[in-house]
């Protein structure tokens, strides 16, 4: 196994294993009460976040074993075997964990295992739902970007990407609907442009473009235009970068429901 690849699988091995211990944590909010609006908030941002872990071991093969089981954890089988409708929150985390738990078996094994990982080969994570064309492209990178800057521990640069996406499709849904339709929502005067981050996000709550998913947004990442003014930088936790972009990919879903 060349280094390369065992430094690749070091990095999946330690990402899976936060994942699943996130996961037994959503698992266990969830049995305490199903109907919590932040346990399922945060469990759809974790399966979100599996997802893209998946995919990237699968190497983007929706054929490929990983990728099987994990679309399959979320079906419900009839007594006949086949696929009836969609199962429980909680049993839904658990077959998560299960895979999970067999692709770090699968990482284990002296030969890497069966698995493809190919992160550099995996379509980058598309913006069609954007509306303004110019800005895709731009988006793409900044999110392949605030992943990589995860997975190298730079928590600062993550969490920052992470909102100004956050930020940008958020505008460019505003502007969108139009200023016309959103002063029916109480939007501040002026140029959209001009407004706070906060006032973005409570225009785009009030318009019903997105839910409230931004509410588990961190105040440092709220205030991530000025967190390091007058010099005094602050300190952007794990905890902080990785809430950020959860909350991003519930964003994301919210513009993009046929996502």
């Amino acid at each position: 196994m060349s280094e390369s690849l065992e430094a690749q699988i070091k990095t999946y091995v330690s990402r899976l294993d936060h994942l699943i211990r996130r996961g037994q944590q959503v698992r266990d909010a969830i049995a305490a009460d199903s109907s919590n609006p932040s346990a399922i908030v945060a469990a759809r941002a974790w399966q979100e976040e599996c997802g893209v872990a998946i995919n990237q071991l699968s190497g983007g093969s929706k054929a490929h074993w990983l990728a099987r089981s994990f679309s399959e954890a979320f079906l419900m089988r009839s007594a006949s075997g086949n696929a009836a409708q969609g199962a429980a929150p909680q049993e839904i985390v658990q077959r998560l964990l299960d895979v999970l738990t067999q692709a770090v078996a699968a990482l284990s094994r002296e030969d890497g295992g069966p698995v493809m990982i190919a992160s550099e080969n995996v379509p980058p994570r598309r913006f069609e739902f954007v509306h303004n064309a110019e800005l895709r492209q731009v988006l793409e990178r900044a999110y392949t970007d605030a992943r990589g800057a995860m997975d190298q521990a730079n928590y600062d640069l993550s969490m920052r990407t992470s909102c100004g996406i956050l930020e940008a499709i958020l505008t460019d849904a505003l502007e969108h609907k139009g200023a016309i339709e959103l002063a029916a929502f109480g939007a501040p005067a002026g140029k959209i442009a001009d407004w706070s981050f906060d006032e973005r996000i409570a225009v785009a709550e009030k318009a019903g473009l997105i839910r409230g998913g931004c509410a588990r947004l961190p105040a440092v990442a709220r205030a991530y235009r000025s967190h390091e003014d007058n010099g005094h930088a602050s300190t952007i936790s794990e905890r902080d970068a990785r809430i950020a972009g959860q909350v991003l990919n519930v964003i994301m879903r919210d513009l993009n429901p046929g996502r």
